[in-house]
């Protein structure tokens, strides 16, 4: 069993930044695939950027260049590191922990940027 918290959303301005993160707890938190994802209103859940246990990222085209994700294995964290924010990044942002035979989801956290 693993249990997600999230924390840092808020409210930005257009072009600002802010940072997520996401503590887990539970053994085995380095064998996880860590994403976060996110749900605007009235749309689907998508992903919005990945990293695998050995550290390999992906991400989102429409977050390329400005969103970074980490993860410290160290302190059962990991991070998203958000710039350059766009109305359209407004969401709420979940972190999502993943392995060949789990799934598991934090409440979310809201991130809202105002043009």
């Amino acid at each position: 069993q693993v249990q997600l918290v999230e924390s840092g959303g808020g409210l930005v301005q257009a072009g600002g930044s802010l940072s997520l993160s996401c503590a887990a707890s539970g053994r085995s938190f380095s064998f996880y695939v860590m994403a976060w994802y996110r749900q605007a209103p009235g749309k689907q859940r998508e992903l919005v950027a990945a990293v695998s246990s050995g550290g390999t990222t992906n991400y989102a085209d429409s977050v390329k260049g400005r969103f970074t994700i980490s993860r410290d294995n160290a302190k059962n964290t990991v991070y998203l590191q958000m710039n350059s924010l766009k109305p359209d990044d407004t969401a709420v942002y979940y972190c999502n922990a993943a392995s060949s035979t789990s799934d598991y989801w934090g409440q979310g956290t809201q991130v809202t940027v105002s043009s």
